[in-house]
Parts: structure tokens; C-alpha cells; sequence
């Protein structure tokens, strides 16, 4: 909003001509979107105690979780409207990427959230099924991985569709340009052609996959959400990067023009996180719940997409993917064993909790160890 009040009346008053600096809004999105979080997170809590929606702890967990029983859920909702919020106050709305992440973020949301309300209000300790929980995942993950092979390729807003209706007419055989290729990271000219359904195929596991990737991780006060907010700044970083033709060119990275404008929305994702972290810091008084993890999770995917950084998102969210492997592992080698654990307790951050680990020991070490990997996936801009 403030954009095009910026680029309509910047001429006659002067000082809105500032607004129009993409960091400027991406500064001022994080601050909006932290104090929204820190103002509405106390109402919000108060709200969800009165009308009683409290977590359910798991009996077979650890004994120090027996104390969270109760405690309000499904405050990832304050993350996701603060967020949306700055970024509809900030971002340039005329920017075809920022309404995908936010209806990706949406959609992912509102299957998080009947989640969260089926498992807390109507005491159905499941929640949705896993197959109507991936079906509606699929569904939305598949229209954004579409729409995205299409809005990458283009150029601009007005030449999607010219792009669609070329492939169309060409009897699905045109090759998406050189911009939509897989980026090998710390490699100056590796790059791998996708075509049009390898890029959706991608996009759509990149997608789907983080989205239960942090939704795993979401199990200790603090864990989940401050890894997010410091891969979605890094996010910020490639996104501002490959949005300038001139860095670009210079640090060897396809330009996309518009992918810039994620920015903001990062930011107000990095702020909205940060004023959450307030009230989910030990001993948590709210935890995000499905409703924000998911969001979260699949918003951090599609950015990483537009951006062209999958294999670096993969490293800079090390944390998320050792704790979905770790559950894979743990299914896995109970089936084949027929009762045996690899772990004491998956995901990966319950195991160490069993193993004597404080959940603050965890968390914090997580933290530590997220915030190399961040530094890892940051050294990509340049060594290559």
C-alpha cells in the first residue's frame, strides 16, 4: 500500500519518494511485523486460553513435557497475520511473487490450522488423516509449482500467460529459458536444465517437503521458529541478489527480475518471528502449532524456488532436513526390526532431551548450529 502511495504521490510530496527503497520497506516490513506480533501476541494468547485451546502432550514423551499440557496452540496464526499484514502494508502488490508466497502461505495455513482445531477442540488426537493432509498439500503445493515455472521463466507479470499459451501451442514442448535451471552451489557454471515438469517436480518437493520439514522440527520451545527467521533473512539476501541485474551478472547468478520484492516480505517473516520468539521462549506461554509450522515451512520453500537456491535452502535448513531424516530412519528401521529403535525418541531433538540434554541445551545448540549452516549457504554468493 505504501509502495503505491510512494510511486503515485511521491511527486508532490517528497517524502514519500523514500518509500519507493526496497530496503527502506524491507526494514520497515520487519518492524511492523515485530510489533504487530509483540502487541496482538498477548490478546491472542489470552484468547486461545479462554476458549481453551491447549496442546495435548504426548504420554510416551519426555517427563519434562508433561508440564506443557495445556498450554494455548496454534499461535503460528499471529505469525501469519503479522506478516501478512506488513507485507500488504510494504511490498509492492503489483509483484507477481509476493501474492504466490502469500497464497502458499495461506493455503498451507488453513490446512495447519484445521489440523490444529480438529486435534484441540475436537479432542481428535490425529487431526487430519496424513492422506487428506498430503492431498490438499499436493493440491495447493502443484497450482503454486505451476503458476511458478511460468512467473520464474517470464520476465514480467504481463507475459505469463503469453508464456503458458506458447507452450501450449507448441504441443508441451518448449524448453523453460536458462533461468529456471538447477543451480549447483559453489560451482561458477554448473547448472542443470529441468524442462517445464522436472522444474514443477522440483519445486513442488522443495515445497511440500520443508513445509513438514519444520512442522517436524516444531517440538521444543524456540526450535523451530528461530531457524526460520534466520533462513528466511539469508532468503532476503539471494532474493535482493538475484533482483538486481547488475549483482547478477556480477556474482553469476540468473537474474529475476521482480524476485527482489521477496524482501520484504523476509523481512516481515524475520520480525513477525523474532516478536513470536517472545512468548515461545522457555518456558514457552504459546507454541505455533500445525497452523504456522506448515505455513512457515512451504513459504521458506517457495522464496528458496523463485530465488533458484533449493540445494542451498537444503543446507542452510540442515536442522529441518536431520530431523525429518531422523523420523524417516526411525519408521523405517522400526518396520524392518520389527520393534527396534535407532533413536531413543524422533524426531532427532527428542532424542537428545532423552540422552540428559535440557530443552534449552537443545534448542540453543540447534540455534548454533542453524546459524553455520546459514553462514555456509551465505558463502555461495561468492565462492564459486
Amino acid at each position: 500500500m505504501f509502495y503505491w502511495l510512494a510511486t503515485t504521490y511521491g511527486k508532490e510530496i517528497s517524502g514519500l519518494n523514500a518509500l519507493t527503497y526496497l530496503t527502506l520497506r524491507s526494514v520497515l516490513a520487519t518492524a511492523t511485523a515485530m510489533i504487530l506480533a509483540l502487541a496482538l501476541g498477548p490478546r491472542m494468547i489470552a484468547w486461545l486460553r479462554e476458549m481453551k485451546i491447549g496442546q495435548a502432550v504426548r504420554n510416551d514423551g519426555p517427563q519434562s513435557h508433561l508440564s506443557k499440557q495445556g498450554t494455548p496452540t496454534m499461535g503460528g496464526a499471529l505469525v501469519l497475520v503479522a506478516i501478512a499484514i506488513s507485507t500488504l502494508l510494504w511490498a509492492d502488490l503489483s509483484n507477481r511473487f509476493v501474492w504466490v508466497v502469500l497464497f502458499v502461505m495461506i493455503g498451507f495455513g488453513a490446512i495447519g490450522w484445521v489440523d490444529d482445531y480438529r486435534k484441540v477442540v475436537h479432542k481428535n488426537p490425529k487431526g487430519m488423516s496424513a492422506k487428506e493432509k498430503l492431498f490438499w498439500q499436493a493440491f495447493i503445493g502443484i497450482i503454486a509449482s505451476t503458476y511458478l515455472a511460468f512467473a520464474v521463466s517470464a520476465p514480467n507479470s504481463t507475459q505469463i500467460f503469453d508464456l503458458i499459451f506458447k507452450w501450449i501451442q507448441s504441443g508441451f514442448t518448449n524448453e523453460l529459458p536458462s533461468r529456471a535451471d538447477l543451480i549447483v552451489p559453489f560451482f561458477k557454471n554448473i547448472a542443470y536444465p529441468l524442462g517445464l515438469f522436472g522444474f514443477i517436480a522440483l519445486t513442488w518437493c522443495v515445497i511440500v517437503g520443508t513445509s513438514n520439514a519444520v512442522n517436524l522440527t516444531d517440538g521444543l520451545d524456540g526450535l523451530a521458529i528461530m531457524p526460520v527467521v534466520m533462513v528466511g533473512s539469508a532468503l532476503a539476501v539471494f532474493a535482493y541478489v538475484v533482483g538486481r541485474i547488475d549483482y547478477s551478472r556480477y556474482l553469476l547468478f540468473p537474474y529475476i527480475p521482480g524476485a527482489g520484492e521477496l524482501m520484504v516480505f523476509c523481512g516481515a517473516m524475520a520480525g513477525a518471528g523474532l516478536g513470536f520468539l517472545w512468548f515461545n521462549a522457555h518456558p514457552a506461554r504459546v507454541f505455533m502449532g500445525d497452523v504456522g509450522a506448515l505455513a512457515l515451512g512451504a513459504s521458506l520453500g517457495t522464496i528458496a524456488v523463485i530465488v533458484r537456491q533449493e540445494i542451498v535452502l537444503v543446507v542452510m535448513g540442515g536442522i529441518f532436513v536431520i530431523e525429518t531424516i531422523s523420523v524417516m530412519m526411525q519408521v523405517l528401521y522400526f518396520k524392518y526390526t520389527k520393534g527396534k529403535r535407532i533413536f531413543r525418541m524422533a524426531p532427532l531433538h527428542h532424542h537428545f532431551e532423552l540422552g540428559g540434554w535440557h530443552e534449552n541445551h537443545v534448542t540453543i545448540r540447534f540455534w548454533i548450529i542453524t546459524m553455520f549452516l546459514v553462514l555456509a549457504g551465505l558463502s555461495t554468493l561468492k565462492l564459486r
